[in-house]
């Protein structure tokens, strides 16, 4: 058969492009000029005449919404339903596996129904529309089933087994027999790569990876409790132990979301006291209690709350139920830390919310040396009594235990990982770096030094092209030596969007980082920010950052954050709410004023505008945006005379910062056309907030200016008018 390449009309039908081609035919998306609808139009090439009837066939019978449907059939083509959308991309949450797993049973069973085994189940047969819904592909090898032992059922065109090795099942790559639970067991490769992000078998040539199908099992899905079971009953070799019938998976499937489980239990850690009389071992006392945070936050089922909210309260000694009640947990754990030059004594004690009962407390002697038992232990202790149901061992949660002197600092930079100064980060950069030193497997240490690089770029206080490629290498070599941590993948994420606009990898990398439960709110946070934001998706990031700070509700950084995505869109009663609670955790920091000056200019309401921006610019006059905002602000109110005097005393152009700033202000001051010369130059600085300024609402004109529109070309940020979801393909938040 040759090419319709050059070909532009076949019978009623006009072909607008080639969509697809591969070994067995072509397809081409047409124009049913009859009916005046797009159709797409397969072709098989070579003499498979058998097959292509049976495609046809098998189409024809079914009518369900998850199948493409066929339209027509001609003497060597099918016309078939046109469908805008993308093939399933692996990984994907939980839950919206679930969700897409539940759609995908209900297109086999209404074709198991017809007796008709699909044969060929794999992710790229599985189109995902823009509205979430399943559309399953490609019958041309599909069987009507058999109870004889029918060794057409597996034979291909050339003899071969049929269907794609990988999703195989063992009887298929035997060239068995087949029924429908053969297409059930392809049914459980797919939803096991839908949630781990790899296939279920893999090798390095078809034969072997046939060889893992029939002889090895499937590696645990941990972090999948509900759905682990289902997903492994599908992939048992025999197929007397699977789910016998479509209809018995697609149940057990939806049983997971109509019982929902019991209220789940939630904990917050206390910041450890230091009962050492020594603040220099405060930092330890410190990392205790956040090393006890990261490991329950690794069990299934626990609402852990995120240490810079629990930390809050460091200090305080307030009543234990206040603190509940403002973190929203049931329990609450508190202890203390004293140290005497080798030996530790820790006291903890569980705390529930409702009556400020004591539900368990212990105390532990032990050595300095013994530092990692007393962690564990005390984490075993808490979920014992919690009774959740766990994996065989917490220790196993810790993948790599450092050596004392690399913990030591790595605690050391977490002390100062909070502290938004120069001088703090500098110095949490340097015990990171210490850490790694000590002990190059460290991975935890990598994968926070890089969130550290890249959170030195973003307020200015070292320029992108020096931090964002060090974060770049610090979470790849996490990822090397911890292929699950989704820091690491969150700061490659972020670094492919701000840095190389590369909003596709981006795209990708932030679906493996939020793939697994427990998101951290950290992950959660840069994925609305500095993905879902700059995508026109500002409300969908602002639910992003709600579930975030649901965890750690007094998290500065996501509050902060959930201000400036409110006030992109649109939302700024929302927008000033969020910034004055932020005041209330970090009083001294001047973008909250800056951006309340936002707020009110957005509302129209110069004058409260430029008080909030007199007051940034006091708190920080040395800094290049807090002076150009409140230049921006003048001008409008027709005081050019000072709002040129701000400008004078900025730095010069080449220093970092100072093009987004001169950039603010010229969109303030309405001025295009400058707008756009230092929006070019902070695009070469790669200055990360050039990419959220032009989607806030004082850039509203410049973004519908041709000379706007250039820019966003620049940062490869979509257009106003058009779909981001589509073309930037980013994972549902």
């Amino acid at each position: 058969m040759s090419s319709w390449a050059n070909a532009d009309q076949l019978g009623p039908y006009q072909l607008i492009e080639l969509v697809g081609s591969g070994g067995m035919g072509e397809v081409w998306k047409a124009r049913d000029t009859r009916l005046d609808r797009i159709v797409a139009i397969k072709r098989l090439k070579g003499d498979h005449g058998q097959t292509f009837e049976r495609e046809a066939r098998a189409i024809a019978a079914l009518n369900h919404a998850n199948i493409c449907q066929i339209h027509d059939v001609g003497p060597d083509y099918l016309v078939l339903e046109y469908i805008e959308g993308k093939p399933l991309d692996c990984p994907v949450p939980e839950q919206e596996a679930l969700r897409l797993s539940i759609q995908m049973a209900g297109a086999l069973e209404a074709a198991h129904r017809r007796g008709i085994i699909h044969r060929d189940l794999k992710p790229a047969n599985v189109l995902v529309t823009g509205d979430g819904c399943v559309k399953l592909l490609d019958f041309g090898i599909a069987k009507l089933a058999s109870t004889t032992h029918d060794t057409s059922a597996t034979a291909t065109f050339d003899g071969v087994v049929k269907g794609t090795p990988a999703y195989m099942s063992p009887e298929q790559a035997q060239g068995g027999p087949l029924d429908e639970r053969s297409d059930i067991f392809s049914f459980g490769s797919v939803l096991y790569e839908m949630l781990a992000g790899r296939r279920a078998f893999s090798g390095e040539s078809a034969a072997q990876v046939m060889s893992s199908i029939v002889h090895d099992p499937p590696a645990p899905l941990p972090g999948f409790p509900a759905i682990e079971g289902i997903v492994l009953r599908c992939l048992e070799k025999s197929p007397g132990g699977r789910f016998q019938t479509i209809t018995e998976l697609k149940a057990a499937l939806e049983g997971i979301g109509a019982h929902p489980t019991p209220a789940q239990p939630s904990i917050a850690v206390l910041p450890f006291d230091n009962m050492s009389g020594d603040r220099d071992n405060e930092y330890f006392s410190d990392g205790l209690a956040e090393e006890i945070i990261n490991a329950l936050a690794q069990l299934p089922g626990l609402k852990v709350i995120a240490r810079t909210s629990a930390f809050a309260f460091k200090g305080k000694h307030e009543d234990i139920r206040r603190i509940a009640q403002t973190l929203g947990v049931d329990h609450v754990l508190e202890g203390s830390v004293r140290r005497s030059g080798p030996r530790l004594r820790v006291t903890a004690q569980l705390i529930g919310a409702a009556d400020g009962g004591h539900l368990w407390s212990q105390r532990y002697d032990r050595e300095w040396a013994e530092v990692f038992a007393i962690q564990d232990d005390i984490a075993q202790a808490i979920v014992e009594t919690l009774r959740l149901k766990l994996a065989p061992g917490l220790l196993s949660l810790r993948r790599h235990t450092p050596n004392l002197p690399a913990y030591e600092a790595l605690l050391k930079a977490r002390h100062d990982a909070f502290i938004y100064t120069p001088e703090a980060s500098e110095r949490c950069r340097a015990n990171y770096e210490q850490a790694i030193a000590l002990d190059p497997r460290f991975a935890q240490a990598y994968a926070e030094l890089g969130i550290q690089y890249l959170t030195r770029a973003l307020p200015g206080i070292a320029p992108a092209h020096a931090t964002m490629p060090q974060a770049r290498v610090a979470a790849r070599k996490a990822l090397e030596l911890d292929s699950c941590l989704p820091e690491a993948e969150a700061v490659l994420a972020a670094v492919a969007g701000l840095y190389e606009y590369d909003w596709n990898e981006a795209a990708r990398r932030f679906r493996l980082a939020l793939a697994r439960e427990p998101i951290p709110p950290a992950v959660r946070f840069l994925h609305g920010m500095f993905f879902l934001a700059p995508a026109g998706f500002p409300l969908e990031a602002a639910a992003g950052h709600a579930r975030g700070l649901e965890e750690d509700p007094l998290s500065f950084g996501g509050r902060f954050q959930l201000a400036v995505i409110l006030l992109q869109a649109g939302r700024f009663a929302e927008a000033e709410r969020e910034l004055r609670k932020g005041m209330q955790i970090h009083e001294t920091l001047f973008q909250l004023p800056m951006f309340l000056a936002l707020v009110y200019s957005a509302q129209g309401n110069p004058a409260v505008a430029l008080e909030w921006a007199e007051k940034a610019y006091r708190m920080a006059p040395w800094h290049s945006h807090p002076p150009a905002i409140l230049a921006g602000l003048l001008a409008q109110t027709g005081n050019r005379q000072r709002a040129e005097e701000l400008l004078e005393n900025l730095k010069s152009p080449e220093t970092y910062g100072v093009p987004s700033a001169r950039t603010f202000y010229h969109l303030l001051s309405g001025e295009m056309d400058s707008a756009a010369e230092w929006s070019g130059l902070a695009i070469e600085q790669r200055d990360p907030r050039i990419v959220l300024g032009v989607h806030l609402p004082m850039a509203a004109a410049f973004r519908a200016d041709r000379r706007g529109a250039a820019i966003l070309r620049k940062m490869n940020l979509p257009m106003p008018a058009t779909t981001a979801r589509a073309s930037l393909t980013e994972p549902r938040p």
